[in-house]
């Protein structure tokens, strides 16, 4: 079951290394592309969870993938990496803006999981 983990994981941060690229060409000097990450995964994770997927596919996916694509490491460093360089409001806005998002995503992933497992 283990191997299962280790490919979603793979696979999310192969992912989550790609946006991270796009987003610095994209939106360079801020962490857009985390908070991105972070809200989709979310989204994902919230979608998955209530799927209730066998144990197979939800190692591979929720364990693997969603763990291996989200980052909460990248997400504080990105806020103090902010708050250091005295862009308070920037710090603020991120860091709530990103919590508060990544609920939202959480909320309608799992009102979507709801609806296809009616």
């Amino acid at each position: 079951m283990v191997i299962f983990v280790a490919l979603g994981a793979g696979c999310g941060a192969v992912i989550r290394y790609l946006l991270t690229q796009a987003g610095k060409q994209w939106w360079p000097g801020t962490p857009l592309a985390t908070l991105v990450i972070n809200v989709t995964g979310a989204f994902l994770a919230g979608l998955l969870a209530l799927l209730l997927l066998q144990e197979p596919w939800s190692l591979l996916l929720l364990t693997g993938f969603c763990g291996g694509y989200t980052t909460f490491s990248t997400f504080m460093t990105d806020a103090l990496i902010l708050l250091c360089n005295g862009r308070r409001k920037a710090f603020a806005w991120y860091y709530l803006g990103t919590s508060g998002a990544g609920i939202v995503g959480l909320l309608l992933g799992a009102g979507l999981g709801r609806l296809i497992t009616r």
